[in-house]
């Protein structure tokens, strides 16, 4: 279905709706509806964002967490201690702390944790995190040493992360459809395709007891959902040319926050012809980034130039350098030997930003000589395919997780990407303690790979958080992965 046909969709859906009555609703549930359903629920085995946007927080939690600031807060740490040589993190336990199978959590589960995600047959999505360990060790029961083998200025943040939540050695291995955590909400169902549901450990009244997560991917279907009382929160709504329905209904909240996703059209720098600088420094002169935000996001998004989030103080832009110029792309096109242009195949997963952009894309990259098939994918295809196998020409994804341009430092990356170089600057950036130098030393990262033309550098996905008036606690932005209703209530 094109965008057209969805936005002509959703206008008639929102005339038909909008007279209507919401459904009644119980005050102690909250339902939540997801772009995309998460593969499993090991947020310390998987890379999917809908992973930690079910579980962080609610259900898991790691020694510390990140809060909707983006500052690193107490968790199941009270408290820890930092050696003056930065090699040293000395972590205080919570007492009393049960995971939701009744098991005791302390001490040992954290050294099981960490050494499970830093381990040799580790899944982790971000082993990197783990990997200045030189030792975790348990001094007693609620205890931690932590030693570092070289300094890291953000050890403390990628503690805060879904990857680094604590597990227990007695479930670990089922986490992924009977999860086991220590957070407020435990797991009660999973019906796949539809939905999962949490409920509260301990049910309070005047509280949120059980939270259901929806997987209603289609924009038109969001805006009827919100209107119809199916749903009550939108976290990543998808429809931004329907927004003026719920800026003008007292019944909605409609915010618009930041994400930390920056919206590439990945390029598989492994795979010819894509592997010659000048035909991937000529996909991003045709790209037209102002008309793709105009026509795929409505206008409600921030252009970028690297992968990097324009809200950091370290960004630089270098929008300049993939400039909109389609003759300077065909011109790079024939010196690369491709005159005549070339077959490529663009994979798109699920959501709305992928699919309009990438139909936007398609026509660009075509008017210079770029011919483009288009193949929709589900996510779990994607994930398989794409992501873990490799295999593809071009795709659309937004990458949500914070500051993480380093994953152009993994020479095992989906990208294909190589350059010692970068991997020398990232381990400079990571012990880097002073933060002037570390953000200078970002912005040198930056402009690395945009002269590298490494990918298709689109723009900063926002987050549109539409739900009803009547909630509180509620995120605005998304500094990490995470639809934490910890703090929610009705009012």
């Amino acid at each position: 279905m094109s965008a057209v046909r969805r936005c002509v969709l959703a206008v008639l859906t929102v005339l038909v709706l909008a007279a209507m009555p919401a459904a009644a609703f119980e005050r102690d549930r909250l339902v939540i509806a997801m772009v995309l359903e998460p593969p499993h629920l090991d947020p310390t085995a998987g890379a999917a964002a809908a992973i930690d946007e079910v579980v962080y927080a609610n259900l898991f939690e790691g020694l510390v967490r990140i809060d909707r600031d983006g500052a690193v807060r107490p968790s199941l740490a009270t408290s820890w201690d930092i050696a003056d040589d930065g090699l040293t993190y000395t972590f205080h336990l919570k007492p009393g702390v049960l995971f939701h199978d009744g098991t005791a959590f302390d001490a040992d589960d954290v050294v099981f944790s960490l050494d499970r995600a830093r381990g040799p047959d580790s899944t982790n999505a971000q082993k990197g995190f783990f990997a200045p360990i030189a030792s975790v060790a348990a001094a007693d029961p609620l205890t931690v040493r932590v030693a570092l083998a070289r300094p890291k200025s953000r050890f403390l943040f990628d503690m805060g992360s879904g990857d680094a939540v604590i597990v227990a050695p007695e479930s670990a291995a089922t986490n992924g459809t009977q999860p086991v955590g220590t957070g407020p909400f435990r797991f009660a169902d999973w019906v796949p395709g539809d939905r999962v549901t949490l409920e509260r450990v301990a049910p309070e009244a005047d509280r949120i007891n059980t939270v259901v997560f929806r997987v209603v991917p289609d924009p038109a279907a969001q805006v009827a959902a919100l209107l119809a009382g199916d749903v009550d929160y939108i976290p990543n709504f998808s429809a931004p040319e329907s927004l003026d329905v719920f800026r003008g209904d007292d019944r909605f909240t409609m915010v618009e926050g930041m994400t930390e996703g920056e919206t590439i059209l990945a390029i598989n720098n492994g795979r010819a012809p894509f592997d010659d600088v000048r035909v991937r420094r000529a996909i991003g002169h045709a790209i037209d980034r102002a008309a793709i935000i105009a026509g795929a996001m409505s206008g409600v998004a921030q252009p970028i130039g690297s992968h990097f989030a324009p809200h950091h103080p370290a960004y630089v832009d270098l929008t300049g350098l993939s400039a909109y110029d389609p003759d300077r792309a065909r011109a790079l096109l024939a010196e690369a030997g491709l005159a005549d242009g070339f077959e490529a195949i663009l994979r798109l997963p699920p959501p709305a930003y992928a699919r309009r952009s990438g139909e936007l894309i398609a026509a660009q990259l075509g008017a210079v000589g770029i011919r483009i098939t288009i193949e929709p994918v589900e996510w779990a295809q994607w994930l398989e395919q794409v992501f873990t196998n490799r295999d593809y020409d071009l795709t659309i994804v937004s990458h949500t997780e914070p500051l993480d341009i380093g994953i152009y430092g993994r020479d095992d990356y989906y990208f294909g990407y190589h350059d010692p170089a970068f991997q020398d600057l990232m381990t400079r950036i990571d012990g880097t303690l002073d933060e002037t130098e570390r953000n200078r030393l970002h912005g040198e990262a930056q402009r690395v790979i945009a002269e590298a033309a490494v990918n298709g550098f689109l723009f900063q996905l926002p987050k549109i958080g539409v739900w009803r008036a009547d909630l509180e606690g509620l995120w605005a932005n998304s500094p990490v992965q995470a639809n934490d209703v910890t703090e929610v209530v009705w009012r």
